[in-house]
């Protein structure tokens, strides 16, 4: 038996080698068609939510938005990802703020992904988060949401093949960044948020905004504790810094009044 399995090999490598780079390739493709969706649009496409009211993407306007794909018959690769992504938004939301972003997961296996089953893959992978959606989209418009999201999956025996990715849209309805994976490095998803909150808070000048703005950028993720804390030695270093360059300038504005005119 050994025998026959090493005389195999020659000719079972090769075949593996060339699976794989077709496998390299294929998500490749998968990831231009995600990639290419940034900087897109939204739309205004329409739903109805686990609890039978119908939501728009309109509604969520004003503030940044995690928009996921999932389907309800998945064993797996979804309530793994969306466990996950819980874990993610809950520290995200520790960092900045409960109502600062809100989160929508998607049924893109239609009619299947009803509300009522969409309520049920909540319930299963224990999300009870007031700013978090289960929708589910009408029926003949999953093709034209899946692809103004560079959401690619495919029908197979068993189910679906699907890129798992988490769509971080700005608050005007704009796909911002693409995160990827079952799991992923937190800042990959806090990191962008961050981005889009000092934004908002650098488009109108206000002591809150400005506070704002300041409280953001200090707040950094520990990889010691794998969570975000406000480091308060950025603010005073940034203080620190301000007031030199305030008493530089005062300096140099008093020596030019004290020269004489004309000097």
């Amino acid at each position: 038996m050994i025998a026959v399995f090493l005389a195999a090999l020659p000719g079972l490598l090769p075949a593996a080698h060339a699976q794989e780079k077709e496998a390299e390739k294929d998500w490749r493709a998968v990831l231009a068609v995600s990639q290419a969706a940034m900087g897109r649009e939204i739309g205004d496409f329409r739903f109805t939510d686990s609890k039978g009211r119908e939501v728009a993407f309109a509604d969520f306007r004003g503030r940044p938005l995690l928009v996921s794909f999932v389907y309800t018959g998945c064993f797996q690769a979804c309530p793994v990802a969306t466990k996950f992504l819980m874990e993610a938004v809950e520290t995200a939301r520790k960092a900045l703020g409960d109502d600062r972003f809100s989160v929508v997961s998607i049924g893109f296996n239609q009619p299947f992904d009803n509300p009522v089953a969409m309520a049920s893959f909540a319930r299963q992978n224990g999300i009870d988060d007031p700013r978090w959606f289960f929708l589910t989209p009408r029926a003949g418009e999953v093709e034209a949401l899946t692809q103004r999201f560079g959401f690619v999956y495919e029908a197979t025996p068993k189910g679906f093949d699907h890129v798992t990715q988490v769509s971080v849209v700005d608050p005007k309805g704009v796909i911002y960044r693409q995160v990827y994976g079952e799991n992923f490095d937190l800042p990959m998803l806090v990191q962008p948020l961050k981005e889009l909150l000092s934004g908002q808070a650098s488009e109108s000048f206000t002591v809150e905004n400005v506070w704002e703005k300041v409280k953001l950028y200090c707040t950094v993720y520990d990889p010691n504790s794998g969570g975000y804390r406000v480091n308060y030695g950025i603010f005073f270093e940034i203080f620190a810094g301000l007031t030199t360059l305030g008493a530089i300038a005062w300096v140099v504005i008093r020596e030019l009044r004290r020269r004489p005119r004309g000097a």
